[in-house]
Order: C-alpha cells, then structure tokens, then sequence
C-alpha cells in the first residue's frame, strides 16, 4: 500500500512540475505542452498536483474548455474511488 502512496505523490508532483514548466513556456512564448498531456497527467492520478498548480501558477484558469475537462476528470475520479470503497466493504 505504500507503494502506491509513494507512486501518487509522485505523480501528483510531476503534474505539478509540469503544468508550472508549461506556464513558464508560455509566458516566454515557447512551444508548449498540449493540453492533452496536461490532461493526461490529472486523468492517471495528477489532479491534486494539477489542481494546485493551476492556482499557485495562475495557469489555465480562464481556459473554460480546459477547465470542463478537468472538472470532469476529478469528478469521475470520485465517483471511481467512491464505488471503490463501497466495492471493498
């Protein structure tokens, strides 16, 4: 199970890095990371990482289509571990 821990914060940290290193890219007009791999991250388990690097960075936050996306994806994570839960009780 530890494991597992370690694997998410790490995941979720390499969201983080990540979104905050597209905002740097972005804000000295450099070719950027798409958005699809930005959404990968938080599909695979980055959404915390994401989430707080879309605040700390201010990145992506006015996007609406960006942020439906993300929305959705953190949403379906919660309905994933909720039944999950319930599954293994």
């Amino acid at each position: 199970m530890m494991v597992l821990l370690y694997c998410f914060l790490i995941l979720n940290f390499l969201s983080f890095v990540v979104t905050g290193y597209d905002k740097r890219l972005a804000i000295k007009n450099k070719r950027r990371i798409s958005e699809k791999t930005l959404l990968s991250f938080a599909f695979i388990g980055g959404t915390i990482g994401s989430g707080l690097a879309m605040l700390v960075f201010r990145h992506k936050t006015s996007k609406m289509s960006f942020l439906w996306k993300f929305f959705l994806i953190g949403i379906l994570q919660v309905f994933i571990a909720y039944f999950y839960v319930i599954k293994s009780k």
